[in-house]
């Protein structure tokens, strides 16, 4: 077998795969991410961001509620979107709480940009690398949203 032939075989492999199993693996993954990152802030000092989480919120609900509580209401919202991820549900709804907390999550950028930057505006912590990741789960979540509305659209 020539160079070429391998590659085309890897290349079909890889398709079927993709196209078999991406789709969940795609849903599975972000699921147990949320799961996981919503798990830790139950446990205080367990998430890398856990500060600037409770300073942001706190920022955004104008110092009226304690932070603990809006911790905890966080880390229930992500257990929540974890778990319709990881059940695939396939509410739009889903998607939407998802992109909305993203926003929030990328908010640090403009409100703490001292704890997201270690030299502004490409040396970012490690809190800041952290937050990055999250382009990735916003792509994501819109494959989802695409794929998902149009499933419904083509039932209708």
């Amino acid at each position: 077998m020539n160079v070429k032939e391998l590659s085309q075989k890897i290349d079909d492999g890889l398709l079927i795969l993709a196209d078999k199993y991406g789709f969940v693996l795609l849903e599975t993954s972000i699921g147990l991410i949320y799961m996981w990152f919503g798990m830790l802030k139950f446990f205080p000092n367990y998430s890398p961001a856990e500060v600037l989480a409770g300073d942001t919120l706190d920022l955004l609900t104008f110092h009226l509620f304690d932070k603990q509580i809006l911790l905890w209401l966080l880390a229930s919202g992500e257990l929540l979107i974890g778990l319709a991820l990881l059940l695939r549900i396939k509410s739009k709804y889903v998607i939407w709480g998802l992109l909305l907390h993203m926003g929030g999550t990328l908010s640090p950028l403009f409100l703490f940009p001292e704890q997201v930057f270690t030299h502004p505006p490409f040396g970012f912590s490690l809190v800041g690398q952290y937050m990055m990741k999250n382009l990735v789960i916003i792509s994501a979540a819109l494959v989802i949203y695409t794929k998902n509305a149009r499933k419904t659209s083509a039932r209708s």
